[in-house]
């Protein structure tokens, strides 16, 4: 049984296919999921993530039933094998927000139901999607584009280096040497074959197509604010680093610290495609669970 837990898990046709699914208009949806249900399991809070998966959801002719921590007590009240096995009762597929992607797997490993990760501290393999199909609909091509990520090296930039490199393109990530990817995700990285360079200063961020920042300060880390906001003071993508970029459109995955990792005016200003970038989450979200619902029909005949 196929899953959706991280971008590297597809193939680089599996992944154009899954692109070329979001890119058709949602008329030409086929309704895979008529008369189904898709389990919707949010041990995070989300806008965009449980917005954009319930109206995919619709979309393809089924019923999402959003299900919280507090109610089925993963590992407290059940295992999160039980859950699984319970879920897949009623279930075509189970989508989870979660915090510890080692979750994800143990879910995974059943082979009950698809899963499909709508994030993890390991990755956020649909946010990436969405985010690839706002550049090529701005940029085209991914392949050969100056991409630059600033900020924090977490999971949504694990994901986003695995989806651009599989594309043939190239992320620069201008972190701070200590938030940069650990060893394991590098390595990772480079196994997937996603090429990435560091940069030292967002001061030396020039001729970018795209540039790209996230929250410095993630769901569960708000205890170490004080800390995390000294490590990137100078990161901050401002005017001035827009300017120096002028041909770039600007991406953040949102929730926005407004003035925090970025400043309004580049939020709200002529660069920024994050609003398109945030609608996009509906076709990447329908395009994985449309693919995942073919490709496992398809190796159940």
């Amino acid at each position: 049984m196929r899953h959706m837990l991280e971008i590297d898990d597809l193939s680089v046709d599996e992944l154009e296919r899954i692109l070329e699914l979001a890119r058709q208009s949602v008329t030409d949806v086929p309704q895979l999921l008529a008369g189904q249900g898709v389990a919707c399991y949010f041990a995070k809070p989300s806008a965009r993530t449980r917005n954009s998966t319930e109206m995919a959801v619709v979309q393809l002719g089924g019923h999402p039933v959003y299900i919280t921590a507090d109610e089925v007590g993963v590992d407290q009240r059940e295992s999160a094998e039980d859950v699984t096995r319970t879920l897949a009762c009623y279930h075509r597929a189970v989508c989870a927000r979660v915090f510890e992607h080692e979750l994800l797997e143990r879910m995974a490993a059943l082979d009950v139901v698809p899963i499909v990760n709508l994030l993890s501290d390991g990755g956020h393999p649909l946010q990436a999607i969405a985010d690839v199909l706002t550049i090529e609909a701005e940029r085209g091509p991914v392949a050969g584009r100056n991409i630059i990520y600033v900020g924090d090296a977490n999971n949504v930039a694990r994901s986003f280096v695995l989806a651009v490199g599989a594309l043939g393109g190239k992320v620069t990530v201008v972190a701070p040497p200590d938030r940069r990817f650990n060893a394991v995700d590098a390595d990772r990285l480079s196994a997937a074959g996603a090429p990435f360079t560091y940069g030292d200063r967002p001061e030396t961020v020039t001729g970018a197509d795209v540039v790209y920042t996230d929250t410095w300060i993630s769901m569960g880390q708000e205890g170490d604010r004080e800390q995390l906001l000294r490590a990137f003071e100078g990161y901050r993508v401002d005017e001035a680093m827009m300017a120096r970029n002028p041909d770039a459109v600007f991406l953040h995955c949102l929730p926005a610290h407004r003035n925090e990792e970025v400043t309004d005016a580049v939020l709200d200003g002529a660069q920024s495609r994050i609003w398109r970038q945030a609608a996009n989450r509906l076709p990447a979200v329908r395009a994985v669970l449309q693919w995942l619902l073919e490709v496992n029909a398809g190796a159940a005949s």
